[in-house]
């Protein structure tokens, strides 16, 4: 399990929407929308540089404190405004250039337990791919897990080194957690295994071949049997037309 340490960005209320988000973008800026249980929603707009630097520290399964100019009272002697503790609950991409177009924030409440997906990080080798071959098949790539904001974890590592033959199996029940996580995930479900390496197919033997006479005998007699049709039709009309 790992826990990392809070990172804090800033944002600004924003009133432009539809079209007028567009030159938002253009501008090095990236729109996105807070909301919540219980929670007012705020159209936002913050530096898509600092946001882009956040999600690579962070990943999308930790708080991160977000800082609202405009909105929040000051808590401090610097005007500084009081953050929020927030996840991000959703990333949009660009189909084609993968450029971030927007992001959902879910403000969080410290008392309340959050539901999330935290990602698998796979750690070690092995055995049953180093010492036998074997070829390692990662079934899943994150969970689901319950727990309080404080108790919230980064990602969860996943040991490969138990897989010792192709009769292994690591299941969710298998990942250690802090009993103040809950998994939700099927506790049953397959994370990663060791197949065997797949078998060569033996080739199979090539038709044989005919012979060139042979085969020329045949064609030479499929055209002598289609001469001897058009031969029985010509002679068919002759003799309708002599009647």
């Amino acid at each position: 399990m790992t826990q990392k340490e809070t990172i804090i960005l800033n944002a600004k209320t924003r009133q432009e929407t539809g079209k007028k988000v567009k030159q938002l973008r253009e501008a090095g800026k990236l729109p996105a929308v807070l909301y919540g249980h219980n929670v007012e929603n705020l159209n936002l707009v913050l530096n898509y540089s600092d946001f882009e630097k956040a999600l690579n520290q962070v990943g999308e399964s930790s708080l991160i404190d977000l800082k609202i100019d405009e909105h929040q009272k000051p808590v401090s002697a610097d005007g500084g405004a009081q953050p929020v503790k927030v996840l991000i609950q959703d990333v949009t991409r660009h189909p084609v250039s993968d450029k971030i177009l927007h992001v959902d924030f879910y403000q969080v409440k410290m008392d309340e337990k959050i539901r999330t997906e935290v990602e698998l990080n796979f750690v070690n080798e092995a055995p049953a791919v180093k010492e036998l071959g074997g070829v390692l098949v990662k079934v899943l790539d994150h969970i689901e897990i319950e727990c309080l904001p404080s108790d919230l974890i980064s990602e969860l590592e996943v040991d490969l080194s138990s897989l010792k033959t192709f009769d292994d199996i690591i299941r969710v029940k298998d990942l250690k957690v802090s009993e103040k996580v809950n998994i939700l995930t099927d506790t049953e479900a397959t994370v990663a295994l060791v197949e065997e390496p797949s078998k060569v197919e033996e080739e199979k033997p090539a038709e044989e071949e005919k012979p060139e006479g042979e085969e020329g005998e045949e064609k030479e007699e499929k055209k002598e049997g289609g001469e001897k049709e058009e031969a029985k039709e010509e002679d068919k009309g002759k003799g309708e037309e002599q009647k």
